[in-house]
């Protein structure tokens, strides 16, 4: 039995196939999110990935910001609800998720078995998210993915502390000018993402294992940050980008389970 979970972000679109779920038969992610050919283009890249046909999927559930534009979907779940059950899935010890995504931070607080217990959410201001660290990277003339790097070789993190974008992009054309390495102010930039998400997670308490999970979990630099930040180790799920999209295919299979007992 093959289903399907499609998460529709803000900035990319992401889809996993899970056979009888539990193996995962592909899993793909597009940089480019709802309101644009993202969703389209990773579905199409996941079926070609896979070898199967939309008519093969029992089930399909989509999630995420775009979610309600998804039209091939059985139905939608909130993100919350499928951060948490991929999470849950790939690492069951996880207590807390810190998910950054392109347009907002979320904590997440699960029970023992996986189900939410409280939540807590930043979509007001793109400060300390995915858009935060890709207007940095303009401005510092770098790329999201060299940025981990630069943070490693830091000896000092710059101050950034403003809570807002366009303030903080002021701060960091401060630095610049007043010739701070480019590796300190990254490390800064790193270290105020790591203050905002970890300031949520505080809010519920942070109970460990912390997990992290959506693109940003990919930058080293910010899971450095957030682990010093909590004083504890952080663990990267594994993929972090599409945890969301595989709660999302395990809720179609829990669906499709839920069908053929009627």
């Amino acid at each position: 039995m093959y289903t399907m979970g499609v998460d529709v972000g803000s900035a990319s679109s992401k889809v996993v196939i899970l056979e009888d779920g539990e193996r995962i038969v592909t899993a793909n992610v597009v940089q480019l999110g709802t309101g644009s050919s993202g969703p389209q283009r990773v579905l199409e890249e996941a079926l070609a990935a896979s070898g199967l046909k939309m008519e093969d999927m029992t089930k399909v559930v989509a999630t995420g910001y775009g979610r309600f534009s998804f039209d091939q979907a059985d139905r939608q779940v909130s993100e919350i609800s499928c951060h948490a059950k991929g999470i849950h899935h790939l690492v069951p010890s996880a207590r807390t998720i810190i998910d950054i995504g392109g347009q907002d931070a979320k904590a997440i607080k699960l029970d023992e078995k996986g189900g939410v217990s409280q939540f807590f959410m930043n979509d007001k201001c793109a400060a300390g998210t995915g858009r935060f660290i890709d207007v940095m990277a303009r401005v510092l003339e770098v790329t999201t993915a060299e940025m981990q790097d630069y943070d490693a070789k830091a000896t000092e993190p710059a101050p950034i502390s403003s809570v807002c974008t366009v303030f903080a992009e002021s701060e960091v054309i401060s630095q610049l000018s007043q010739g701070t390495a480019k590796e300190n102010i990254i490390a800064g930039v790193h270290a105020s993402v790591a203050v905002k998400a970890c300031g949520l997670a505080h809010r519920g308490g942070v109970t460990p294992d912390v997990v992290m999970s959506g693109g940003v979990a990919q930058n080293a630099g910010v899971v450095r940050a957030i682990s010093k930040e909590l004083k504890q180790n952080v663990i990267v799920a594994p993929n972090p980008q599409v945890a969301g999209a595989l709660g999302a295919a395990l809720y179609a299979y829990e669906d499709a389970l839920k069908a053929m007992k009627k």
